[in-house]
C-alpha cells in the first residue's frame, strides 16, 4: 500500500499553451490522473465507487505553480492522502520535472464524498479509510 504514489506522464504538445509552456489547466487534470491512479492501486478503481454508488468530488483547489514545464519533458505527481474528516478527504501534490529536481507546483484538493443517486455528502466508510495510509506531512 503505497502511502505516498508517484504518477508519472511526459509532456505532449496539446498540453502547450499560446505562451510555449504547460497551460495551468494542465496541473489539474494531472492531480486528478494521480489521484484516480493511486486509488486504483489501493483497490478503489472508478468502477468500485460506481458499485457503491458514491463519488469523491472536488470541493476546492490550491495551486502554487513554482517553475514551468515544457513538451517531451517528464513529470512526477507526488500524491498522499493526508486525512479524512466524516465527508471530505485532503490530498496533497508535488509536481517535479525529475530530470533537474525541479519542483514545478505544490498543491492540494479537498475532496468529498458523495451517493451519486442524490448528490448529498455520504459518510466515507471505514473499509476506504482503511485503504489509504495518511501521511500528514511530506514533502
Amino acid at each position: 500500500m503505497p502511502a505516498v504514489f508517484f504518477w508519472e506522464h511526459t509532456v505532449c504538445e496539446a498540453e502547450i499553451d499560446e505562451q510555449g509552456h504547460v497551460n495551468n489547466l494542465e496541473y489539474l487534470r494531472w492531480m486528478q490522473s494521480a489521484a484516480v491512479a493511486h486509488s486504483t492501486e489501493q483497490h478503489w478503481p472508478p468502477e468500485r465507487y460506481v458499485e457503491e454508488g458514491s463519488a469523491f468530488v472536488v470541493r476546492s483547489h490550491a495551486i502554487e505553480y513554482l517553475a514551468p514545464a515544457y513538451a517531451g519533458q517528464t513529470v512526477i505527481v507526488e500524491t498522499w492522502v493526508t486525512g479524512f474528516q466524516k465527508v471530505t478527504s485532503l490530498r496533497k501534490y508535488l509536481i517535479r520535472r525529475p530530470d533537474d529536481g525541479a519542483l514545478l507546483a505544490r498543491a492540494e484538493t479537498n475532496w468529498a464524498y458523495i451517493g451519486r443517486k442524490h448528490g448529498v455528502p455520504r459518510r466515507i466508510p471505514q473499509i476506504l479509510i482503511d485503504s489509504f495510509e495518511p501521511v500528514p506531512d511530506h514533502g
